[in-house]
């Protein structure tokens, strides 16, 4: 059974930059994939990107392509998400969770379609000046 957890939210300026964490505590994260998701107070779920258990493959939300990076290190059971050039709308809570669906599924352009499963308490990000 997966145990992730999230960290490396926080407040950053506009353009800043942060760079999210997902560790897994269980069972062997490497054999899955893994997908990023936030949640904004009063808006929807939505998807931000995925990567695939290899890490050959990644998908990203059309809302961050270009500024966010998506990478792992399957030796240290960790998911990063580097996120640049930060806008007033990424603040959100940011989670990660196993995606049902291969990252191949998304061809390139992540959204919520596959189960989401294993998420943690999420990390806060705020961008604001």
């Amino acid at each position: 059974q997966l145990q992730l957890a999230e960290s490396g939210g926080g407040l950053v300026q506009p353009g800043g930059s942060l760079r999210l964490s997902c560790v897994d505590s269980g069972s062997d994260l490497e054999f899955y994939p893994v997908a990023w998701f936030r949640q904004a107070p009063g808006r929807e779920r939505e998807g931000v990107s995925c990567i695939s258990s290899t890490g050959d493959t990644t998908a990203y939300a059309d809302s961050v392509k270009d500024r966010f990076t998506i990478s792992r290190d399957n030796a240290k059971n960790t998911v990063y998400l580097q996120m640049d050039n930060l806008k007033p709308e990424d603040t959100a809570v940011y989670y990660c969770a196993v995606d049902s669906l291969p990252c191949s599924y998304y061809s390139g352009t992540y959204s919520l379609r596959g189960r989401l499963s294993d998420w943690g308490r999420g990390t806060l990000v705020t961008v604001s000046s």
